[in-house]
């Protein structure tokens, strides 16, 4: 089996775990089927124009907006970024963009067709400013590699460091033409960013598997799913891990997570867009931040056809991994310290993942 780890840092990352407790691993909880399936939030600029205001009134509306003042904070966001931010809610609110240029000073009481009401962009800006809202839960979607996708309340927002697995995906395929004939997983697959690049990697002869815990992950992944047409290659399921997966047990050509691997007590230091916003569910790694990651390696050899592919991410918790594993026995080798962006670690098919019962060593 050939496991392959990315490790990468997003913005939310603001210190090293120093935590080392030995403790057990947090409650997994079980599926749990939805009764209705929720109707996600459909992304600003894909909402139909059936809103209007003056020229005049939504450059007032620009103007309170470019000046609305950002409350202090000990990590402020950044100016450059909020005016570009503000650039790109307008172009999204309005039907045509070419209406931007013509806001002037001067009284215009021309119409322009919108995708919002007036008051809810005012609404929606107060809230990214004072709030500190995400900029893609304002807008509902993240552009993530070519793809524009859904994003809102209660849904990881996908980083751009999450688009190596796609890429790794890429190559593994191109030496080995079988697997993209096989079977994928992606586990805790958020709004389904990291499944839809795979499935389009794949195309019509692979088929993914995507699983999330969060009825709202489930809802948004499958409209971005149906969005890129790709609903005969990706199935959604929900549920916990491996728990959706039962059925295909021994079978998976490819295995990919990005669990949640920030350390419980660094939440409340994250940017207030990350710690106060985005879904704890799919943060927060337990003490020492891989209570989840354990838990996905602990279950991959048992999911994976001989000569699988694993991938996961471990940012900053390599070091927690490192000591959790020599404190249970496993054996790991010396070039483990010198772990760097995008190496691989290689295991022998037949050794199970299980904690002592690996020998381990990074190229």
């Amino acid at each position: 089996m050939k496991l392959s780890i990315p490790r990468a840092c997003g913005s939310w990352c603001k210190s090293p775990p120093v935590s080392t407790t030995l403790h057990k691993p947090i409650s997994f909880y079980s599926s749990i089927p939805s009764s209705s399936p929720l109707k996600p939030q459909v992304p600003l600029f894909l909402r139909p124009p059936i809103h209007s205001a003056t020229l005049s009134d939504l450059q007032k509306w620009h103007h309170w907006a470019k000046t609305l003042p950002v409350p202090h904070s000990d990590d402020p966001p950044d100016p450059t970024l909020l005016r570009r931010e503000l650039k790109w809610l307008l172009e999204d609110a309005l039907e045509v963009h070419s209406s931007v240029p013509q806001m002037g000073s001067h009284s215009d009481d021309r119409p322009v067709k919108l995708r919002t009401s007036l008051e809810q962009l005012y609404s929606v800006w107060r809230q990214r400013i004072e709030e500190r809202r995400p900029f893609q839960y304002v807008v509902g979607c993240e552009h993530w590699r070519d793809l524009v996708l859904s994003v809102q309340d209660g849904v990881l927002i996908p980083r751009p460091e999450t688009e190596v697995f796609v890429d790794l995906v890429g190559d593994v395929v191109t030496q080995n033409g079988d697997l993209t004939q096989g079977l994928w997983a992606d586990l805790g697959t958020g709004s389904g960013a990291i499944a839809i690049g795979i499935g389009r990697i794949l195309g019509p002869r692979g088929r993914v598997i995507a699983t999330d815990l969060s009825p709202v992950a489930v809802s948004v992944a499958s409209f971005n799913v149906q969005r890129y047409s790709l609903q005969d290659i990706i199935e959604i399921r929900q549920g916990s891990w491996f728990e959706p997966l039962k059925d295909v047990e021994g079978k998976l050509s490819g295995l990919v997570s990005n669990p949640p691997y920030i350390p419980s007590d660094h939440i409340s230091g994250l940017q207030p867009e990350v710690g106060w916003h985005e879904p704890r569910l799919a943060l927060d790694g337990g003490v020492d931040g891989i209570d989840a990651l354990l838990h996905v390696c602990n279950g991959a050899a048992s999911m994976l056809k001989p000569g699988g592919f694993f991938i996961f991410e471990v940012a900053t918790v390599l070091d927690a991994i490192i000591k959790r594993c020599e404190s249970e026995t496993w054996q790991v080798d010396e070039y483990l310290q010198s772990f760097n962006f995008q190496k691989e670690l290689i295991l022998d098919a037949n050794h199970s993942l299980q904690m002592g019962r690996n020998n381990a060593s990074f190229l």
